[in-house]
This record gives C-alpha cells, structure tokens and sequence, in this order.
C-alpha cells in the first residue's frame, strides 16, 4: 500500500507519525491487498469552534475511494477514530462486493444444467449427478439449495451450475428440477 503523509499549517509530529504507522499496519493486517493508496492529511484550522486541526484519509481501493474527515482538538485521538472509520468504510464495501458476487453467482440460472442424481454417498456427504450428456458432475452437499441430502434419491432430476474442481466437474450449486 502507498502512503503519502502531508501536513499544512501545523508540522508532523514524530508520535502523530508513530501513531500513523501503527494505524496503516492495521489497515494492511486486515484488508491486505485490498487498500492501494492512502493519503493521509492534517491541517492545522484557525477555526476555535471545530477545534484546532483538520484530519482527513483518504483511501484508494479498486473500483472505489473512501474519504474520512474529521475535525478536532487533538491529532492522536482523531487519528484513532479516523482509522477506525475508514476500517468500517472498507470493511461494507467488502460485504457488498461478496454480496454482490454470491447474488450473481447464485441468482444467475442462466448457466443451469439439467441432470439426474446417479449415486449419493450419505455418510461421506457427497454424490453424483448424470448431464444430458452422460458426463458425471460430482457435487458436495454444501452446493445444495434448498434440500438437503438425506432427501434427495437417486434418480431425481436437479438443475444445477457446473465449474471445474480439483479432480473434474462440479456442481457449483444444485437444485431440484422444477
């Protein structure tokens, strides 16, 4: 992650620095590769109502860019809750990207395949599914959607999303044929 440390009005101090640091390696601790840039600004005001000194992040990450201001007596305490702001900024736009990806992923039956469940394996948790064209789709009981294992029999008819696994084709999800 860049960073970029600058100040106008006021000069850096080496604990602000210290604190700066220490906030960036939390930021890189917890969303690791994710925060390209971040610039870091404070501003020494002449503002008596707000408070002495102006702090503002500001975060580059892909698609996106966070802003946090604030304003305040104090630079360590800002720098704190600042930080802190960004992380629960970043943190919502991870949760609506995987959001967004699980609902395209699994709202998308575009890509649906029709099949016949060949074998289930209960005790393993496992079984297979026949394509159309007689190809075998090994598939987990997590990628079930909306039933469960124990009651699905062999030779029910399922939909399901096929993706390539370690050892083969998978069902990525699978559901029972409507």
């Amino acid at each position: 992650m860049d960073l970029k440390v600058e100040t106008r009005n006021v000069d850096l101090r080496k604990g602000w620095r210290t604190k700066i640091d220490e906030e960036k390696e939390k930021i890189i601790r917890h969303f690791a590769g994710f925060v390209l840039h971040l610039r870091v600004s404070i501003e020494g005001t002449a503002h008596h109502k707000e408070g002495g000194y102006e702090l503002k992040l500001v975060a580059s990450v892909p698609n996106d860019t966070v802003v946090v201001a604030k304003k305040g007596e104090n630079v360590g305490p800002l720098l704190v809750e600042a930080f802190d702001v960004l992380a629960l900024q970043l943190k919502e736009i991870q949760r609506k990207k995987r959001q967004t990806k699980k609902g395209s992923d699994a709202a998308s039956d575009d890509g649906a395949r029709q099949g016949v469940i060949r074998k289930i394996l209960l005790d393993a948790s496992y079984g297979f599914i026949v394509s159309q064209d007689a190809r075998e789709i090994y598939f987990h009981e997590n990628a079930l959607k909306d039933v469960s294992l124990d009651a699905l029999n062999e030779g029910d008819e399922v939909m399901y999303g096929e993706s390539q696994g370690d050892k083969g084709p998978q069902a990525s999800w699978v559901r029972v044929g409507r």
